[in-house]
């Protein structure tokens, strides 16, 4: 399991240094070929739009035809979408160029569910962490990925094209990289594997409901449920609740805070500084919050890093000095990364193994949506209201995750409580 997780690490390490390759001149490049400055937002518009279109049917096609083989049709899918963008910039062909970007992110909506296969394989107290660890390759991709760009374009350069055109490639090259790894390192019988840690945790587990649950996942029925089903249960809805409500706070804070900056005049070297904060609080402490989430329990670790999040979100607007600026913005990415890593985690528990795919691309549908409303609103919000109110609305949406686990504990004790209330019940 080690050797597949790990497998899973560097090609997710290698994915988000292509992407990030390409978003950073995503929107220079949408403005120079539009010719308007008010379309430099629309590539990352797109970006998520493909991979939240891609997410939900890449789930039922991996659930058919397992992760590897889906994992690096993506992996193609996003090369393909690098390559169609690169064509458009040395053509100057806009529209071929947004085309590009639409396949680009349907790939990587398709690379992100890399992190469901890793928590397959693992048992259910090794599972957040064997996420955390495939979460982490996005530092990685943040160190490398700014830096490719340069060399990217100088090599296009070279070779009589624009240089614009190089990260495109280089992205191209990078993702080709992913799908070999991910045919020649990852198993053909990833879903077997889950299986058969489904069917040893029924085992190893008490005679109780759970192992009543557990037996049942092991033995599936002849059909999945509907997703409609599955958000019937308590822990599949907490979770899709934390991954969504959490994306959507992050992005709605992570998209604007560079423009909230320089109103206030602060140089670049200020909003490079946040940013790389904020990105370092995502990723570089992954393994510690998918220890934490082992070890403290998947709901305990949804309110705890809920509150860690809107914790953020409320002291963001609360000073204009840099360090605390950066010190809010560490926090939104930190309590981000709890919630994602176990929202992934509490998702995968509550799933039976032949059910989890097409789930879960559901899940990562709703997660890229929440990402562009997240983008898009925050423009408004600050330009009508101010970056006060945004703030606000990010801490609100923040809690919503402390508010499912909340609900959910309490149902249990409301159903107990009218249970003893009945008459002939014996307290």
């Amino acid at each position: 399991m080690r050797k597949t997780v790990l497998a899973l690490l560097a090609a997710q390490s290698i994915a988000s240094a292509a992407l990030i390759t390409s978003s950073t001149v995503n929107p220079i490049v949408s403005a120079r070929l539009s010719g308007q400055d008010a379309l430099a937002g629309l590539p990352t518009a797109l970006v998520l739009g493909g991979a939240s279109l891609a997410a939900y049917p890449a789930g039922r096609f991996m659930g058919r035809y397992g992760r590897r083989i889906g994992l690096a049709l993506g992996s193609a899918i996003g090369l393909s979408g690098a390559m169609l963008a690169a064509v458009g910039v040395a053509a100057g062909a806009f529209a071929l160029f947004l085309l590009g970007l639409l396949f680009l992110g349907a790939g990587r909506g398709i690379l992100d569910q890399g992190r469901y296969a890793a928590a397959e394989v693992n048992a259910p107290e090794h599972r957040a962490r064997a996420i955390s660890l495939v979460v982490f390759g996005g530092t990685i991709g943040a160190v490398l990925g700014p830096v490719l760009v340069s060399p990217a374009g100088r090599w296009a350069e070279s070779v009589g094209l624009q240089p614009l055109a190089g990260p495109y490639l280089g992205t191209a090259v990078l993702l080709g990289l992913v799908s070999v790894l991910v045919l020649a390192l990852l198993p053909g019988n990833l879903h077997e594997i889950a299986q058969r840690i489904a069917r040893h945790d029924a085992d190893e587990t008490p005679a109780s409901a759970a192992q009543a649950r557990a037996s049942a996942r092991a033995e599936p029925p002849a059909a999945a449920r509907s997703f409609r089903a599955v958000l019937r249960s308590a822990d599949s809805r907490v979770a899709i609740i934390t991954m969504t409500c959490a994306q959507a706070a992050m992005v709605m804070m992570m998209a604007i805070i560079g423009l909230h900056m320089t109103h206030h005049d602060h140089g670049l070297g200020d909003v490079s500084l946040v940013t790389s904060v904020h990105v370092l609080g995502m990723y570089l402490l992954a393994p510690l919050m998918g220890q934490l989430a082992d070890r403290l329990g998947r709901r305990a670790m949804i309110l705890l890093s809920a509150a860690i999040i809107g914790a953020g979100c409320a002291a963001a607007p609360l000073s204009l000095d840099t360090p605390w600026i950066a010190l809010a913005l560490f926090l939104v990415g930190l309590g981000w990364s709890g919630c994602f890593i176990t929202g992934s985690t509490l998702l995968t528990d509550a799933l039976a193994p032949h059910e989890r795919a097409g789930a879960q691309g559901a899940n990562d549908a709703f997660v890229n949506i929440a990402s562009a409303a997240g983008s898009l609103s925050s423009g408004v919000l600050l330009q009508v209201f101010g970056f006060n109110m945004l703030s606000l609305v990010g801490l609100t949406i923040s809690l919503m995750p402390a508010l499912a686990v909340l609900s959910a504990n309490a149902r249990p004790r409301a159903t107990a409580a009218a249970d003893s209330a009945m008459p002939g019940t014996r307290s």
